[in-house]
């Protein structure tokens, strides 16, 4: 099914809440989801989300058609949050349940956007939703008027840093044992003037290519 991305709220975070600990072990500090949300205006999180219809979903699609293409990926967890969900009194009817696959931070400062954090569920790693994300936070911070968009990444972390550099990000410096849990070194990168024509029309290419490889429009 095809995948959207659109801002998070707070009926998000249990499942926001368990990619980032499958993403970030500890000793990484847990994020309050619900405090950034409800008294930080500076900081905004993207889902990127599957939904699953009930038996009066689009296209005829029932629950358990979706249980069946989720046993064919296979994604066992998703088949037991699907279930959960179904078996619990107060979660409401499967109609308008959605599957979250991945999250992205972002928080503004002047003219400045920051991707704080992100993370895609391991079942779902190499699918396009990491990509779909970083080009959404990039929307939004064009959006959001700013200037550049700046990040750190894991210097061992290649695939990371290849899809930034695809999205058009620049190498600007390194942090050195910046991640506390191992020391390891941070690659800062930068994405500069994205509000000029030229960075926009490098970012409209990178979003064509994506909606013919993944048959979704971002």
């Amino acid at each position: 099914m095809a995948s959207s991305v659109r801002l998070m709220e707070l009926r998000d975070i249990p499942q926001v809440s368990e990619i980032e600990r499958e993403a970030f072990p500890p000793p990484w500090p847990a994020t309050n989801f619900k405090r950034d949300l409800m008294l930080n205006s500076l900081t905004h999180y993207l889902v990127a989300c599957e939904a699953l219809s009930g038996q009066n979903g689009p296209r005829g699609t029932s629950v358990s058609e979706d249980v069946t293409t989720t046993l064919r990926r296979p994604a066992f967890e998703k088949l037991r949050w699907i279930v959960e969900r179904l078996r619990g009194g107060n979660h409401g009817s499967p109609d308008g349940m959605e599957w979250i696959l991945g999250f992205a931070g972002i928080w503004f400062m002047a003219d400045e956007a920051h991707l704080s954090n992100i993370a895609v569920r391991q079942s779902h790693q190499q699918c396009g939703i990491g990509e779909l994300l970083v080009i959404s936070v990039i929307k939004l911070a064009i959006e959001q008027r700013a200037h550049f968009v700046t990040l750190e990444v894991r210097a061992t972390n290649e695939t990371a840093q290849r899809l930034y550099r695809k999205c058009g990000f620049v190498e600007v410096g390194v942090r050195r044992g910046y991640y506390s849990d191992n020391k390891e070194d941070a690659v800062l990168m930068t994405a500069e003037a994205i509000t000029s024509e030229g960075f926009q029309r490098s970012l409209e290419n990178v979003r064509a290519a994506y909606a013919e490889k993944w048959g979704t429009p971002v």
